[in-house]
């Protein structure tokens, strides 16, 4: 659905294999490439009778077989009351078109569900008279994300004109998104790239994982920055933009973002190391709650006049108190 039109009804229409084994409704419309819908919300689509499999309204569990047509009509989504909230933000960048944002771990991006206010957006609104509408309602400005706990750079694009140009420039992968990672383990080489396709889980909704099917192409590229005895610290580069990419590219080659408690970053890796090592890990932990991730520098071309643009921003206080405690007892 177009996040700029939240009045008018959607409707979809899905195939089904002929040669599928036979599947749940609901499960198999989750995982499906062309259903951006939550299995949630699909199955209350499905209970209000808005799913139609060969023209008939069925039940949320109903048992697909294959060769069956499906219909679905999806209603807008009601607008959320965006309100301008005065939340303290460290704009590194600013001019009459746009704006970087220096994102603190923590600060939730956009409003969803169960997050309606105290987000960056809810900020953007009190300190920008103006904002791209054409990202969405409840997104207003927003040319791309973080996750909540991910801290960094942020760009803001403050008229449609603007947004449309720089999410061009995205989809061409001309905005190089750079960032600090502290990995488990080591990596075997010094420089490598990370090809592989990332999909929801069907067993937990709001995690990412590296799959075949219903999946998208993810890619990561990485150079070593520096070695600790437990720990690498990577310098990441972004080429695709999808959910947790980093984190879930990272946790499936066996290396977790250091302290991520959603991919195995915090202790469920740290059990099968050394007892001295754990001991420092344990210190490590109670000094960072979340992963130690950070979006570090941020390089595109200024849409209005063509220059190139370059920003950093420096590790926050808790990443930069793990790397001092292991640049002293780490290596």
């Amino acid at each position: 659905m177009d996040p700029a039109d939240h009045n008018r009804v959607e409707s979809l229409q899905v195939n089904v294999p002929v040669d599928i084994k036979p599947e749940r409704l609901d499960r198999f419309l989750a995982s499906h490439p062309k259903v951006d819908l939550t299995r949630s919300r699909l199955q209350k689509l499905i209970t209000d009778g808005l799913v139609l499999v060969e023209g008939k309204s069925v039940a949320k569990n109903h048992t697909l077989k294959g060769g069956e047509t499906i219909f679905i009509t999806i209603p807008p989504v009601p607008e959320i009351d965006m309100a301008a909230e005065d939340i303290p933000l460290d704009i590194v960048f600013e001019d009459d078109y746009l704006a970087v944002v220096n994102k603190p771990a923590g600060l939730v991006t956009h409003p969803g569900a169960g997050n309606y206010s105290g987000t960056l957006v809810n900020a953007l609104i009190y300190h920008f008279e103006k904002l791209a509408k054409g990202s969405g309602y409840e997104r207003p400005g927003i040319v791309h994300r973080l996750d909540k706990n991910t801290s960094g750079l942020i760009l803001v694009a403050k008229t449609d004109d603007i947004y449309l140009k720089l999410q061009q420039q995205m989809q061409k992968r001309e905005i190089k998104r750079t960032y600090l990672a502290l990995i488990c383990g080591h990596v075997r080489e010094e420089e490598g790239i990370i090809d592989l396709p990332i999909g929801r889980s069907l067993k937990d909704r709001k995690k990412m994982i590296v799959t075949n099917v219903g999946s998208r192409e993810a890619k990561t590229s990485y150079k070593l920055k520096d070695r600790f005895r437990s720990y690498d610290l990577l310098e990441v580069r972004l080429h695709t933009g999808r959910t947790h990419q980093i984190r879930v590219h990272f946790s499936h080659l066996g290396h977790p973002i250091f302290g991520d408690p959603d991919y195995g970053g915090r202790h469920k890796w740290h059990r099968g190391i050394f007892a001295p090592e754990r001991q420092l890990a344990k210190r490590l932990l109670d000094v960072i709650d979340r992963q130690a991730l950070h979006a570090r520098r941020l390089e595109f071309t200024h849409p209005v006049n063509e220059q190139a643009v370059l920003l950093e921003a420096d590790v926050p206080q808790d990443f930069k108190q793990v790397l001092d405690m292991l640049d002293k007892e780490g290596r």
